[in-house]
């Protein structure tokens, strides 16, 4: 059942049955963002924020760095942000880092990695492998010698999670993958696909086109970098955290994706929020329930810390 908070804030919605095809991309971009800026409400306050770049190769990637007031030490997370591949930047996810940066008392990284169309497949998975090699390699720049490094994404920005954690999983010591409601293929079919396909914020039909603007001419998609359920090796990985709403159409492939770590005997916990839907974890200015819910994550991740 859907938490009446949220059937009241989607009664204030207009129809969502405009394709994104319809838009051109810097319109979705910018609409995207002004609606994330306006849900997100006041901003945690932070000992530091630091803007910078970091050179990968030929190419630059936006960050920004968030320090908490009251820092532990004990670990620096890379953040992806989600948006479908196709839109989101640092400011559209940075109250959702902020909060979790100041619940664990740990160093942020959100990354500004390529969005499709301009760039497309494997754009994105490069930019997120790359990164994490450099953090790990870097880490001084960013937090004390010999911080341990945590790769976190959400929706789309938890699926190059997924991918680069395991392509990097016998280079890096990552001491841990948080996978938010991540999105894990293109032509996954659950139950949860059908059941909340449409009306629940994330649309089906709209996902799948911006899988073929972030795609272009790939067809592979039984590519474990497209699809990661196709892996067929993940032993090694870095110990996850899955989190899930339970209204939404991802729901079923992130519990399957959390099964298949498990086959590969990599530590998972899997935490569901009863009522939610996609995208809850930057609701929480609306639906204040979503705030518990993003302290109890920050509890799971400070453990997972505490044991790595």
């Amino acid at each position: 059942m859907i938490h009446p908070d949220y059937q009241e804030y989607l009664r204030t919605l207009p129809e969502q049955s405009t394709s994104p095809t319809s838009s051109s991309v810097d319109e979705r971009r910018r609409a995207y963002r002004e609606r994330a800026l306006e849900l997100r409400g006041p901003l945690e306050q932070m000992a530091e924020v630091r803007d910078g770049v970091l050179t990968l190769g030929e190419r630059t990637l936006r960050y920004r760095l968030l320090v908490p007031p009251r820092e532990g030490g004990d670990a620096l997370v890379v953040f992806f942000h989600g948006g479908s591949f196709v839109v989101g930047d640092l400011d559209t996810h940075e109250a959702l880092c902020r909060r979790l940066s100041a619940d664990t008392s740990m160093r942020f990284l959100a990354i500004e990695y390529r969005l499709a169309p301009e760039h497309p497949f494997p754009a994105a998975i490069d930019d997120a492998v790359e990164t994490l090699r450099y953090v790990a390699g870097h880490v001084e720049e960013f937090a004390s010698p010999g911080t341990k490094v945590i790769a976190m994404g959400d929706s789309a920005g938890a699926s190059l999670v997924a991918v680069a954690a395991a392509l990097t999983r016998d280079e890096l010591s990552l001491a841990g993958q948080v996978l938010i409601y991540p999105t894990l293929g293109p032509e996954v079919m659950t139950d949860s696909s059908h059941r909340y396909a449409t009306g629940y914020i994330l649309e089906m039909e709209h996902l799948r086109q911006d899988y073929q603007r972030y795609l272009g001419d790939w067809t592979d998609h039984t590519d474990p970098r497209v699809t990661p359920l196709f892996a067929t090796d993940l032993a090694g990985s870095p110990p996850a955290i899955v989190v899930v709403a339970e209204c939404d159409p991802l729901r079923d492939e992130a519990i399957a994706y959390a099964g298949l770590l498990e086959h590969f005997a990599v530590p998972v916990e899997i935490l569901e929020a009863e009522g939610m839907l996609h995208g809850f974890l930057r609701m929480g200015h609306v639906i204040p329930d979503a705030l518990d819910i993003i302290d109890d994550v920050a509890a799971h991740l400070r453990h997972y810390v505490a044991r790595a």
